[in-house]
């Protein structure tokens, strides 16, 4: 399986950014996908996820500015990241779950990209 995240930048505050996460190698069904952020000096954090069954789960701090979604079609998952706040600014990564639960947590993860980075300046 491979992940490949892109779409990262520099934005002001208040803007928006898209990232996307192309995936090889999955099977047709069956697994679950997440992005989480790790900003410097912290801990790498949970953002949000889809799972197979197409709910969708966000952080508190991402609700109602965020929103990710799939096509199925192209194996890609999307981050559209709207209201953009200097504390969003971090590399961002992308990753499977082949599990359906647990999505808030990274350890539940089975496959990671290589991460692509935010900026928003104030």
């Amino acid at each position: 399986v491979q992940l490949q995240a892109s779409g990262g930048g520099l934005v002001q505050a208040g803007g928006s950014l898209r990232l996307s996460c192309a995936a090889s190698g999955l099977p047709f069904s069956g697994y679950a996908m997440g992005w989480f952020r790790q900003a410097p000096g912290m801990e790498r954090e949970f953002v949000a996820a889809i799972s197979w069954s197409g709910g969708t789960y966000y952080a508190d701090s991402v609700k109602g500015r965020f929103t990710i979604a799939e096509d199925n079609a192209k194996n890609t998952v999307y981050l559209q990241m709207n209201r953009l706040r200097p504390e969003d600014t971090a590399v961002y990564y992308c990753a499977v779950s082949m599990k359906d639960y647990g999505l808030y947590y990274d350890y539940e993860y089975d496959y990671w990209g290589q991460g692509t980075q935010v900026t928003v300046s104030s």
